[in-house]
């Protein structure tokens, strides 16, 4: 089948007709590979409108906190984690941490994102403790802290299942997990750049037992280490297997899809093959919206699609909403862990996010972490009277 008869059989899907019209991994596969950008951000946009056709982008105002950047990991492409022992490592107190939260609640904040490394200085209490003090002092804000690849190596400090460990934070208090560590969910991938986080059923694993707890969770995808489009499609096939499985067991499962492209700027990863790295690999703005767009025709049980600003600026965000997303992501008012890999902006104001959605043509949204909506005051200005922005060539390279 061409890409062009798949493309017009997708225009006939519907929340009714998912199953039947739903593309596989070999079909996806073929589009991504062979179809136009713009023939697929359109489809992508259909699917998109067809899924909300609310008129709406949300967004989420929150912080990034970074509790310590000790690690054992040693993953290829990160820049920020040092080993136990160095000399700039750093474990943040609880009153540093709530001092953080007390910025965020300033304005108007709903949600912390916190990770960190993989840290075998720190015991289970401390994390139990950490959650139950921010739930005392911030108890109107939601606590998605510490991803699957550190709740295996809490499990491995601790002693106890990572189902275990999983249920005792929930029950301090933690509301949900973020995505981190997925990268690239393909074996011969993960093994080059991470070997140490071990298969990719680890991941899918710990996610499928917070599921199974009720904790809110998001899925991730970094691409641009070298691999096939076929493994990129693999990865969503891996993540789309478990929303149906979790959907089906527990009622619920990853409100989300975030991809980005990986920064090779300083690490290890960028500097292999004598400096090329970073200059043949990582993915440009068309590479990332044909990604995007392919994720919104694939992953047709998750429900929202995030466009990543840190990674690709405003601009191509923005671009990103006409081509399959819906969420513009967050704020993040904070972040320590891809800009120490080479990105510049680490924070994006509500009125930037705001315009940049008005300027699509949408309706800026707030919302929480499980995707409810909440009162928006618009901050921004008219888009009428705003001067429009100067073209700038290199954004599509």
């Amino acid at each position: 089948m061409s890409w062009l008869k798949i493309l017009e059989r997708q225009q006939e899907w519907t929340p009714a007709n998912a199953a039947q019209l739903r593309l596989t991994e070999e079909e996806a596969t073929l589009l991504y590979e062979n179809a136009p950008l713009h023939a697929l951000m359109q489809a992508a946009h259909r699917r998109r409108l067809t899924m909300h056709p609310n008129g709406k982008v949300t967004y989420l105002i929150d912080r990034n906190i970074n509790y310590t950047n000790v690690c054992t990991i040693n993953c290829q492409f990160c820049s920020f984690y040092r080993p136990p022992g160095h000399d700039e490592t750093y474990t943040q107190t609880f009153e540093e941490i709530s001092n953080r939260i007390v910025e965020l609640e300033a304005i108007g904040g709903v949600r912390i994102l916190m990770q960190g490394g993989v840290n075998p200085e720190l015991p289970f209490k401390w994390y139990t403790d950490l959650i139950a003090h921010l739930c005392k002092h911030h108890p109107t804000i939601h606590l998605d802290c510490f991803s699957p690849i550190e709740i295996e190596g809490i499990a491995e400090v601790s002693g106890m299942s990572t189902l275990e460990v999983l249920t005792r934070l929930k029950n301090a208090g933690m509301h949900g997990l973020p995505g981190g560590g997925a990268e690239m969910l393909v074996e011969d991938v993960r093994t080059d750049v991470s070997p140490k986080k071990g298969h990719p059923s680890n991941w899918l694993r710990v996610m499928e037992e917070a599921q199974s707890l009720g904790l809110t969770t998001s899925a991730t995808n970094v691409i641009g280490f070298g691999e096939s489009m076929a493994q990129r499609v693999e990865h969503m096939a891996r993540i789309r297997e478990l929303q149906d499985a979790s959907i089906e067991h527990y009622g619920r499962g990853f409100t989300s899809f975030i991809a980005w492209p990986v920064q090779l700027e300083t690490n290890t990863f960028g500097k292999r093959n004598k400096g090329q790295n970073k200059h043949t690999l990582g993915a440009g703005s068309s590479e990332y919206l044909r990604h995007i767009a392919i994720s919104r025709l694939y992953l047709d049980s998750i429900q929202h699609i995030q466009a990543s600003w840190p990674t690709m600026g405003l601009a191509i965000s923005q671009m990103a909403l006409l081509g399959g997303a819906d969420d513009a992501g967050s704020t993040m008012m904070e972040e320590n862990v891809v800009s120490a890999s080479g990105t510049k902006k680490l924070e994006a104001s509500e009125i930037e996010l705001q315009d940049s959605i008005r300027r699509a043509g949408f309706i800026p949204q707030r919302r929480d972490s499980d995707y409810q909506d909440l009162d928006t005051a618009l901050v921004s200005v008219d888009p009428k009277v705003m001067a429009a922005p100067t073209p700038d060539a290199s954004m599509m390279s």
